[in-house]
C-alpha cells in the first residue's frame, strides 16, 4: 500500500520509498515501542516524519492482555486522517503514507505529513484561563468547535482514542477574528475508523477531553453548551441521555484523580 504526493513521487522516482524513508533524519520527538517521531525540511518546507516497525509479538500481547489495542503501525493515522478531512474537519495533511508486509509483528509503515505552523497548543492557550478569561464570545466560539468536531468525529465511526486538548492545534493566523478559531487535530495513530462506535469509546473520548480541560475555567454552563451541540438536542431533552453524561462525567473525575492526586473542583457540579 503507497501513496505519494506529486513532490515525493519525483523525490523518490526509481526508488524504493521504504528504504528511503528509512534514511531519512531529523529533530527527535520520540523513539520508542517501535515508533519513530522527527521533523525534518526537505526543499525548504518542514514535515513531520512517522516510521512504523514491527512491535513483536511480545509487545501485542502485552498490550492485549492490559484491554489496550496495540498500535501496529501508520494505517490508523493515514485513514484517520482522510476520513476526517472529508468531514471539513481541519487535521494533519499526508503527503506520504506507505505500509509493506501484512504480519502486523513486522510491519513496516510510514506517515508524512505537513509541519503544522503558526499553531499553538490548545492546552497552552487556555492555561491561563482560569485567572485571565477570556471573552465570552471567544470561549463559547471554541467549545462549540471543539463540541462540532467531537459530533462529526464520532458520527462519522472515528474515535480518536487520545482525545484531550492537547491534541488541537489552534492556528495563530485565525485569531485575527476571534469568534472564528481554527483547531487542527492531531495525533491520530491510535485512532479507530468504524462502522459503529462502542458506547464505552464514545465515553473515553468526551471523557479524556473535558477531563483535560477541567483547569481552564470552565462552568457548568460552558459543560450544558457542549453537550447542546455534540447530542443536537435542546438542552431540556438531553435529560433523556442523561445517564450517558453521568458515565462521561465519572470517568473524568476519575482521571483527574489519578492524574492530580486530588479531586477536580468540577465535581461539585454534579453532586
Amino acid at each position: 500500500m503507497l501513496y505519494l504526493s506529486k513532490k515525493f513521487e519525483r523525490l523518490w522516482q526509481g526508488k524504493d520509498p521504504f528504504k528511503e524513508v528509512l534514511k531519512l533524519d531529523g529533530k527527535e520527538y520520540r523513539n520508542k515501542e517501535g515508533r519513530r517521531t522527527f521533523q525534518l525540511c526537505i526543499e525548504d518546507r518542514s514535515y513531520f516524519v512517522k516510521v512504523h516497525q514491527g512491535i513483536g509479538w511480545k509487545e501485542i500481547f502485552k498490550n492485549l492482555i492490559q484491554f489496550r489495542l496495540p498500535v501496529i503501525g501508520a494505517s490508523n493515522e493515514y485513514f484517520a486522517a482522510q476520513k476526517l478531512s472529508q468531514l471539513g474537519v481541519d487535521t494533519l495533511t499526508p503527503v506520504a503514507f506507505g505500509k509493506k508486509n501484512n504480519n502486523p509483528a513486522k510491519q513496516l509503515s510510514f506517515i508524512i505529513t505537513d509541519d503544522l505552523k503558526e499553531t499553538v497548543s490548545l492546552e497552552d492557550y487556555c492555561a491561563d484561563w482560569r485567572e485571565n478569561p477570556p471573552s465570552f464570545s471567544h470561549k463559547k466560539a471554541i467549545i462549540e468547535l471543539l463540541a462540532r468536531v467531537s459530533h462529526s468525529m464520532h458520527e462519522a465511526g472515528i474515535n480518536h482514542r487520545d482525545y484531550y486538548i492537547c491534541h488541537f492545534l489552534l492556528s495563530r493566523k485565525s485569531l485575527a477574528d476571534l469568534k472564528k478559531p481554527q483547531c487542527f487535530l492531531i495525533d491520530l495513530h491510535r485512532a479507530e475508523v468504524r462502522l459503529k462506535i462502542p458506547r464505552r469509546w464514545l465515553i473515553k473520548d468526551i471523557a479524556g477531553l473535558y477531563f483535560s480541560a477541567m483547569d481552564i475555567g470552565l462552568t457548568k454552563r460552558d459543560c450544558y453548551r457542549y453537550m447542546r451541540i455534540y447530542s443536537g438536542l435542546p438542552l431540556r431533552e438531553i435529560n433523556q441521555n442523561l445517564n450517558f453524561w453521568r458515565q462521561v462525567n465519572v470517568k473524568a473525575l476519575a482521571l483527574y484523580q489519578k492524574d492530580h492526586g486530588k479531586s477536580s473542583h468540577c465535581a461539585e457540579w454534579w453532586s
